[in-house]
């Protein structure tokens, strides 16, 4: 097989993310978001936000570490941020990660790897920036949507403000202005009580 049809055939494969559901609704809309839109999402949001980032950053890694770090979920299914920290799920979504990207040449699969585990990490400018960008959709679809994940999901404001709080590592400019949001939410009685 040549390497153009490798190509084509990953393409094919990660149509997939379009069928696995995440647990916020887009705003405005009655439906659930699907994990590929979560992955356009994320990068514009990246994209339009870079000059936030605490430290300097290379867009052009971090769009790739957005656009890879839920291909697993094709595998592995989607699971709500604060109960999705589990090893056993991490290295089901990074088995997924590596079976999809075994379309690819072997070459590709480490590089792409690689970028998956440090997005993972999040120690790196690159990879913490990346990691409070993938933060920033699920929370606006809340707070425009009165909450509505965290209700259904039983997440209390403790939760999401220590979990989100994570921001603040890849932009404190952005975190500060979300934590503002998040408590003007809680006066909305937005949460899970």
């Amino acid at each position: 097989m040549n390497q153009i049809d490798q190509v084509l055939n990953f393409i094919v494969e990660i149509e997939k993310l379009k069928a696995v559901l995440r647990k916020t609704r887009p705003v405005g809309l009655d439906r659930y978001e699907n994990s590929a839109e979560h992955s356009w999402h994320v990068c514009l949001s990246a994209l339009m936000l870079k000059d936030y980032a605490n430290e300097t950053i290379d867009i052009n890694r971090v769009i790739k570490m957005l656009l890879i770090h839920d291909l697993g979920e094709i595998d592995a299914g989607d699971t709500i941020i604060y109960a999705s920290e589990a090893k056993e799920l991490k290295e089901k979504e990074a088995a997924g990660l590596r079976r999809v990207l075994g379309f690819l040449s072997p070459e590709t699969v480490d590089e792409y790897m690689a970028l998956w585990y440090e997005f993972e990490l999040g120690e790196t400018p690159d990879a913490s920036y990346a990691k409070a960008i993938d933060r920033v959709p699920p929370l606006l679809h809340n707070l425009h949507g009165d909450g509505h994940s965290w209700k259904d999901n039983h997440v209390p404001k403790e939760k999401v403000l220590s979990l989100n709080s994570r921001i603040a590592k890849g932009s404190e400019a952005l975190w500060a202005n979300l934590e503002e949001k998040l408590q003007a939410a809680s006066e909305a009685d937005f949460f899970d009580t």
